[in-house]
C-alpha cells in the first residue's frame, strides 16, 4: 500500500509538472509563429501589444474587450516588464529541472526516487512562480477603474456561458456518433 502511495504521488507531480510547465513554456515563445498579430495584449484587437509581441494570459485574454487609457496601457506594460524579469531565474531554474528530469528518464530503468526528487525541487519553483503570476493578476487589476473591473466580470461570465454552451453542443455530438 506504501508503494501505491509513492506511485500516486509522483504521478500527480508529474502530472501538476506538466500542467504547470505547459504555460511557462508557450510564454517562452515570445516570437511565436504568427509575427505577433494573434492577440493585442491590451484591448485584444488582434494588433501588437506596446512590446511588439502576442498577448498571453494576463493581456490579451485578461483584458480583452476593456477599453484601456494609454497610462493604463503603459503601467500594465510595465507590471508585465517588471514580471518577466523577476521571474526569468525561476524559469531558467524550472527548464533545468525539467531538463534533469528528462535525463533521468532517458537511462534503461526508472530511478523513482530521482524522478520524485527532481519532481518535487520543480513543484517548488513552480509554486514560486504561481505566487508571481497571482501578484501580477491582482496588480493588473488593481490598475482598472471600478467600472472596467464591473465590465471584465461581466465579459467572464459571457465567456463561460459560451463556454458551457461548446461542451453542451460537443457533448451532444459525442453522444449521437455513439
Amino acid at each position: 500500500m506504501k508503494k501505491l502511495g509513492k506511485i500516486q504521488t509522483l504521478a500527480i507531480a508529474g502530472l501538476s509538472a506538466i500542467a504547470l510547465a505547459t504555460p511557462i513554456a508557450l510564454a517562452q515563445n515570445t516570437a511565436g509563429g504568427d509575427g505577433g498579430q494573434r492577440h493585442g495584449q491590451w484591448e485584444g484587437r488582434g494588433g501588437d501589444d506596446a512590446e511588439g509581441r502576442r498577448g498571453g494570459h494576463f493581456g490579451g485574454g485578461m483584458f480583452r474587450g476593456i477599453n484601456l487609457t494609454d497610462d493604463q496601457k503603459t503601467r500594465l506594460q510595465q507590471l508585465h516588464q517588471n514580471f518577466e524579469q523577476s521571474t526569468k531565474p525561476l524559469r531558467e531554474q524550472l527548464r533545468a529541472k525539467h531538463q534533469e528530469l528528462r535525463q533521468a528518464e532517458s537511462g534503461t530503468t526508472f530511478n523513482e526516487a530521482l524522478a520524485t526528487q527532481k519532481l518535487t525541487e520543480a513543484a517548488a519553483i513552480e509554486a514560486k512562480l504561481m505566487g508571481a503570476e497571482f501578484q501580477l493578476r491582482q496588480d493588473s487589476l488593481a490598475v482598472l477603474t471600478p467600472e472596467q473591473k464591473a465590465q471584465l466580470d461581466q465579459l467572464k461570465q459571457q465567456r463561460e456561458q459560451r463556454r458551457e454552451q461548446f461542451k453542451a453542443r460537443r457533448s451532444e455530438g459525442q453522444s449521437q456518433q455513439q
